[in-house]
């Protein structure tokens, strides 16, 4: 605590930027350069005498080998292990203080960590100066990327009718002022698009809507005559402000404006933000955007679906050629089948780049739920093991995320018996009737179902909603055991990955995932809105791996159904692009079972 101006007992470093991201760009990776630790989830906290890292069950494996033995792992939602806020209280002597960056935490994570903190005489502190980066010396530059614009062929929805809609819900609130704070949130608001973050189409900025304007908060450098062209073509008028004037802007529009004028202030948005508007000016509630940038409309809908069957041409490609790799002995390993795949993505139309670094793992690896392939790590991917590969890409007219496990050789009863209940449980999830705005958390039980008979069960969530060429995770809603706080209910529109697994540490990894978008469902009975699910993500699922006498004749025909979709959809994408060879293994790998 020397470099602090007031002594701390104890130093929290989130995996954030001020915008609350999950990826970061590589100046915001403060927790890896202190920790080692590179997931995407988790926190570290630094105390006298103590250095510990919470992060949850995607990343146990991955977090233990990275970090030395100066940390502990605290291993959130095992029984046993305390909150973050709660093990401060604990462990720290009467009266101390723990400093934090308040950029770096949102509103509602301060409030947690301060209550908590304050019910035990501790005080959380704002330290304004990042600890971290007195001690980074490289520290990486800011990224410089230009806000790109999404044209309304892709959008589908002019920048204009969308803050107008915006203002509807602010009027509906009794807000004066919204602040805009999530990166994809203001790249789809005003249907521009960045590189500012890998694997993510944002850039770094705020919007400020007021019931007469629309500020832009960003690096003037960003900005390019395109984007200019593009507010005029869409009719917007936006005021573009330095991206470091927020704070004294809100301070100045506070002074200026009616005492009780309302400011309606996200979760998201980080507690130095949040701090400048007095408590009783604020309306704390969810974003409004978020949730109808979750809701796609018709073009972005249509986007998202013709993505998914170009994404799944590439799939095929791949797996038929890692197949035919293997069995004439050549060594394929973790990263050279997955550069392999995105040679095969980069030739489908409008590809950007990826939606995420591909988890390509082989054999034990697979049980590394969020494993990525390092030259450390890399080992071949053999036909004496499962290989799993979750992977995902940016098209300009929708965002990807698939995962596929298969067996290129012979799978033991065990591992077919844990696939087949993966199956099960993906199956149930996907052909679900539920009243519309039931929240996700309800459906989660039904993908886990098979494997819980048994006594097996996967330490993740079951799906997150995907963005129309934007994030591939993003809220508010998704399937977990957790309810997610801003959930606000199914609807039809949506879209959201449907992803249960199972792994066995050391052994092997099984995932299955498609993206699947919200329609309504028919129902015998006609009382209020039943919804459904249809599958948009298109790949086999390889039936060598199903114990057929684990199915039910309902699962059997649901999978028959889907190959036949697969097939039918993916085919004529392979024939232009000439991929013989890819089009017979597709046809055998969807042959009817049963």
């Amino acid at each position: 605590s020397q470099y602090s101006q007031e002594p701390l007992q104890a130093y929290i470093i989130p995996h954030k930027d001020p915008h609350d991201s999950e990826y970061l760009p590589p100046n915001y990776e403060r927790r890896a350069y202190i920790s080692g630790f590179t997931g995407s989830a988790g926190t570290a906290v630094v105390t006298d005498t103590a250095a510990c890292l919470w992060t949850d069950g995607r990343y146990f494996l991955q977090a233990a080998d990275q970090m030395d033995n100066n940390w502990t792992l605290m291993k959130e939602g095992v029984p046993g292990t305390l909150k973050l806020e709660v093990w401060l209280s604990k462990h720290l002597p009467k009266g101390s203080q723990v400093g934090v960056d308040p950029q770096l935490v949102s509103v509602g994570d301060w409030r947690t960590w301060a209550s908590e903190l304050h019910n035990h005489e501790h005080s959380l502190v704002a330290v304004t100066t990042n600890l971290v980066d007195r001690l980074w010396a490289d520290r990486p530059l800011p990224p410089t990327g230009i806000a790109i614009p999404q044209p309304i062929l892709y959008s589908g929805k002019k920048c204009s009718d969308k803050v107008a809609d915006v203002r509807a819900k602010m009027d509906e609130k009794g807000a004066s002022v919204l602040v805009v704070n999530a990166l994809d949130e203001v790249a789809w608001l005003l249907n521009l698009r960045g590189s500012d973050i890998p694997y993510n189409p944002v850039f770094y900025a705020y919007v400020v809507i007021t019931m007469s304007d629309v500020f832009l908060f960003i690096d003037s450098k960003k900005i390019v005559t395109d984007d200019t062209i593009h507010f005029a073509s869409e009719k917007l008028q936006v005021t573009i402000e330095p991206y470091n004037k927020i704070s004294s802007f809100l301070e100045d529009l506070i002074v200026q404006s009616p005492s009780d004028q309302k400011y309606w202030i996200t979760h998201t948005t980080s507690y130095s933000i949040a701090s400048i508007v007095p408590e009783h000016c604020r309306i704390s509630d969810a974003s409004p955007v978020a949730e109808m940038k979750a809701i796609k409309n018709i073009v972005e809908t249509q986007g998202l679906i013709n993505a998914h069957v170009r994404d799944g041409a590439a799939l095929v490609s791949y797996f038929a050629w890692l197949e035919k790799e293997l069995a004439k002995g050549n060594v394929v390993t973790e990263i050279s089948g997955a550069t392999k795949l995105e040679e095969f993505r980069r030739e489908q139309q409008l590809f950007v780049g990826l939606s995420f670094p591909t988890i390509s793992s082989s054999g034990a690896h697979g049980a590394v739920i969020h494993y990525v392939p390092t030259q450390e790590t890399d080992r071949p991917i053999t036909n004496q093991e499962l290989y799993l590969c979750d992977s995902g890409a940016q098209y300009q007219d929708g965002t990807t995320d698939i995962t596929r496990t298969f067996h290129f050789g012979t799978p033991t009863k065990y591992e077919k018996e844990c696939f087949t209940r993966v199956f099960k449980g993906h199956k149930a999830l996907a052909s679900v009737v539920f009243p519309a705005k039931i929240k996700g958390n309800c459906l989660d039980s039904l993908a886990r179902h098979s494997l819980w008979s048994v006594g097996l069960d996967y330490m993740h969530g079951t799906g997150h909603g995907i963005g129309a060429y934007l994030n591939v995770h993003e809220g508010p809603m998704g399937i977990s055991w957790r309810p997610y706080p801003d959930d606000p209910g199914l609807q039809e529109g949506m879209f959201l990955s449907n992803e249960p697994g199972y792994y066995e540490d050391g052994q092997f990894g099984i995932r299955i995932e498609n993206i699947q978008r919200i329609i309504p469902a028919k129902t015998k009975f006609k009382k209020k809105e039943f919804l459904t699910f249809e599958v948009v993500a298109l790949a086999p699922i390889q039936t060598k791996m199903l114990e057929l006498e684990l199915l039910t004749k309902e699962e059997i025909d649901w999978l028959n159904k889907y190959h036949s979709v697969v097939r039918e959809k993916v085919t004529p994408v392979l024939k232009e692009l000439g991929k013989t060879e890819a089009v017979e293994w597709l046809h055998r790998e969807t042959q009817p079972i049963g």
